[in-house]
């Protein structure tokens, strides 16, 4: 495996395609406009700045980084990656017509996943002829720093498919679980979301405050960030879309969202991104030059 193209260059493509590049790969980050790509791009250089300013990373190092890294819109460009990983929007309808457009240009042996958190792989892999080279990797915010990663397997994923991921993770410096059976949440989100989603209960039926819930869980638990500043930083929007994702696939419905939540949600309150969630926040501008 020499390239590795990684579609979608928002906070976790970018992510991707730095530790790839970062693992020696040669890096191919591709979205549909040129403005995203160029936005992607400069969050790899802000991240290995810090990374030096942290003395991890030398500017010769840094170079060398940044020369694997090619950037593109055009889709057929990834016609000769060895790997491909999907980080797109979470929707099933989009990622299912990206596979199948991926399964006609790519070549046989490429494998192709998705960093879906949610979302069935076999469904996914569906929409293409090679379904035993389709599997979920799923990485974590922010991906430089999260050493985890999930690899997910459809019901037609091979063990061939897996242990090259799993090499493919060794390599850029993460560790791997396996997820033997394809099933929403996987491991962290399906235990971390009910966890975030019942302390917004807590929330909205007036028990305590924000900051007294997330005061607890850190003071009483030992969690180095509360409930309500994860729920904040992960996007309200996203903790909604996969607690109703779990509350359509399993029926139980401790699995179901406090209306606070979807309330918070109509009215922009979105988190960190939108400067106000269950706290405020100021956004960071960044000026043309």
């Amino acid at each position: 495996m020499k390239k590795v193209a990684v579609l979608g260059a928002g906070i976790m493509g970018a992510g991707i395609a730095q530790v790839a590049a970062q693992g020696g790969y040669q890096v191919l980050l591709r979205d549909l406009q040129e403005n995203i790509v160029r936005d992607g791009l400069l969050t790899v250089e802000n991240n290995l700045a810090k990374a030096i300013q942290k003395k991890r990373l030398t500017t010769q190092q840094r170079d060398e980084i940044l020369s694997r890294i090619q950037t593109c819109t055009d889709l057929a460009e990834v016609h000769d990656a060895d790997l491909v990983i999907e980080a797109v929007v979470e929707n099933m309808a989009v990622k299912k017509q990206i596979f199948a457009e991926l399964d006609h240009l790519c070549q046989p042996h490429a494998l192709l996943a998705t960093n879906t958190s949610s979302l069935s792989i076999t469904e996914i892999a569906s929409a293409t002829r090679r379904p035993d080279k389709v599997l979920g990797m799923h990485f974590f915010n922010p991906v430089p720093v999260m050493k985890l990663v999930e690899l997910i397997q459809g019901l037609e994923t091979s063990a061939d498919t897996v242990e090259c991921a799993r090499q493919f993770t060794k390599q850029i410096g993460k560790e791997a679980v396996i997820i033997q059976r394809d099933s929403p949440g996987y491991i962290v989100n399906r235990i971390l979301i009910p966890y975030i989603n019942e302390a917004i209960f807590i929330r909205g039926e007036g028990i305590a405050s924000s900051e007294e819930i997330d005061m607890a869980m850190k003071l009483g638990a030992g969690m180095p960030m509360g409930p309500l500043e994860l729920a904040d930083m992960i996007g309200l929007d996203i903790i909604y879309a996969v607690v109703l994702a779990f509350y359509s696939e399993f029926r139980d419905p401790k699995y179901r969202p406090h209306h606070l939540l979807s309330t918070m949600i109509r009215g922009g309150y979105l988190g960190k991104k939108s400067g106000r969630g269950f706290y405020k926040y100021e956004i960071e501008k960044h000026e043309e030059g």
